[in-house]
């Protein structure tokens, strides 16, 4: 099933695993221990990040890394993008119309 990015960041717990490997690559124990919820648990919230393609996992041995990647935030900006410009004209058109009052 593929997921979509929405999906997965809607989550507060794989956004905060993103958030931390976001510097760095990190093992599956290493998030884990950031969190109280079981090591299934956090599996299955990189299952839906790896599903969407927010990370990616690289075998070391035997460890398994989970690195972000943030090209797939793309269509997160973008979408976001069309709600900055509107924000910004309207504050701007409040700004100029405060401005004309004084």
């Amino acid at each position: 099933m593929r997921r979509d990015v929405f999906q997965a960041i809607a989550d507060p717990t794989r956004r905060e695993i993103i958030n931390l490997i976001a510097h760095r690559s990190l093992n599956l124990n290493s998030i884990a221990d950031n969190f109280t919820v079981s090591r299934p648990a956090i599996s299955k919230h990189i299952k839906i990040l790896t599903e969407c393609g927010l990370v990616t996992i690289t075998q070391q041995g035997r460890e398994h890394y989970c690195k972000a990647n943030f090209k797939q935030f793309k269509e997160v900006s973008d979408w976001i993008e069309q709600y900055r410009v509107f924000w910004t004209d309207k504050l701007d058109a409040l700004g100029k119309f405060l401005d004309e009052e004084k």
